[in-house]
């Protein structure tokens, strides 16, 4: 099924609400009338009995109301609407007075007579309503008698009947009026999301520079444009840092494919010695386990940037992972006569094998670039809601202007002097991206000729001590 259009069915959303609106006022209204017009009607006929009560209590009998009614009469003479019936109590009693065309003479044996000011309403024979009220009035003589008072509501129903022929031939139009402003006012609301709809229809994998103007929007539409452009900085940025990563993971590969087509074209090109082709084949080799580490590296990568990674999460001691990466290196240090030394410890929530990747690349660097003889520091750190492990080494120190960029993909300060050495240009990459699956950051500082301090800084789990965690033991190996 077909759905509509967002600006129809708020449009109709709202043409129903306004005519249900305006039913329920018209009803309301029609209500409100009815018993006001009825409070009326009881107060006149209230009135007049009240009249007729200080009148019959002026020195009438029952003789004077049959002989001489003119007094009662000229209550309700003039008042076409009123009929004026007064009969005695006893069950025989005759009519005593009668004004008016209206047979009221049924109506005595529908009210029971009492002291107090009774109303009955009822439909004559031409369908006219009535309201009448009824009452038992004492005489100067003593007497009783009983009153009846009717009044004819003919002009309040003409009234009602005249408020509900204009209420049926004004409602359509209303009605029009309401939808005709709800299809305005939506239109008008909905407006701004055409911007939407246009920027939208612009945004291409080669072009997210477009966005969304948020001047003069309404709060709702504003929010959501600034959640737009956001998506599409987080688009433009991951699109241009894989077209980079592209760029430099062609330019990588290039050079060992380059290196492995030049030696196998130059030495098919002519006979040469078995030795010859040994070297070249050994030389082919180097280049092939350099391509099977950068291909290692990018699936590492791959798999450590999907949020599944965070699946084999548990507790982990820094201090631990520290000390098995420490065992890894130290035939290596041992190689250069380094000292290592570890010291701290904290329990962080991650991936026990990603962290110690992440340690073994920093420790690789700092055994790789510390002078022969010196002292390599690993210091774990607890404090606050993060925890932290720092790589330290003396060596000639990284330049300012590099550090920003030494998390980057196939980002090298010394170009030639780290492909020499076998590096593929991901390690502090794959550090950086470790850190991020653990919501956590990798840091570094360093002044040339002085110390590099790299930092791996986690946060801590909700259950951990804020305070600063009490020193391990230092280690050291050699």
């Amino acid at each position: 099924m077909k759905t509509g259009s967002l600006s129809m069915r708020l449009g109709l959303t709202v043409s129903v609400m306004g005519a249900g609106l305006v039913l329920l006022l018209a009803t309301l209204a029609y209500l409100a009338l009815t018993h006001e017009l009825e409070k009326l009607a009881r107060k006149g006929l209230e009135s007049k009995m009240e009249q007729i009560q200080h009148s019959v209590a002026q020195g009438m009998d029952l003789n004077t109301i049959r002989a001489r009614p003119h007094s009662l009469m000229d209550l309700v003479i003039g008042h076409d609407n009123f009929y004026l019936t007064i009969v005695g109590t006893a069950p025989d009693e005759s009519v005593l007075l009668s004004t008016g065309a209206k047979p009221q003479t049924p109506l005595l044996t529908d009210f029971t007579p009492r002291e107090t000011l009774g109303y009955l309403n009822w439909t004559d024979s031409y369908g006219n309503q009535v309201l009448s009220a009824s009452s038992l009035m004492r005489l100067a003589s003593g007497e009783r008698v009983r009153v009846l008072l009717s009044l004819d509501r003919t002009d309040d129903q003409a009234l009602l009947s005249a408020y509900l022929r204009a209420t049926v031939i004004a409602l359509p139009m209303l009605l029009l009026l309401i939808g005709m402003g709800a299809w305005w006012l939506v239109q008008r609301g909905l407006a701004p999301l055409k911007q939407f709809s246009h920027v939208a229809a612009k945004v291409t994998t080669q072009d997210l520079t477009h966005r969304l103007s948020v001047d003069n929007l309404p709060q709702e539409l504003g929010e959501l444009a600034q959640g737009f452009n956001v998506m599409l900085n987080r688009l433009d940025a991951g699109v241009q840092q894989l077209s980079q990563f592209s760029d430099d993971l062609a330019h990588e590969l290039r050079a060992p494919l380059t290196n492995l087509m030049g030696k196998a074209q130059l030495t098919l090109s002519r006979q040469r010695p078995p030795d010859e082709y040994k070297a070249v084949l050994e030389s082919s080799t180097e280049e092939l386990e350099r391509l099977a580490r950068i291909i290692s590296d990018m699936l590492f990568l791959a798999q450590v940037s999907h949020p599944a990674a965070r699946a084999s999460f548990a507790a982990v001691s820094l201090a631990a992972e520290t000390a098995r990466v420490m065992d890894l290196f130290a035939l290596s240090a041992e190689d250069k006569q380094l000292t290592l030394t570890l010291s701290g410890d904290a329990q962080v929530h991650g991936d026990r094998l990603m962290i110690q990747r992440a340690l073994s690349n920093l420790l690789s660097n700092a055994i790789r670039h510390s002078p022969a003889g010196s002292h390599i520091s690993l210091l774990v750190e607890a404090y606050g809601s993060t925890a932290s492990v720092s790589v330290s080494n003396p060596g000639p120190g990284i330049e300012a202007r590099h550090l920003p960029h030494l998390f980057e993909r196939f980002y090298r300060v010394d170009s030639s002097r780290a492909r020499t050495e076998g590096g593929t240009g991901l390690g502090l990459a794959i550090v950086r991206s470790i850190m991020t699956l653990h919501q956590g950051q990798a840091e570094v500082r360093s002044l040339p000729g002085g110390f590099t301090v790299f930092r791996l800084v986690f946060p801590l789990p909700c259950d951990a001590p804020t305070d600063k965690a009490p020193a391990a033991p230092a280690r050291s190996a050699t």
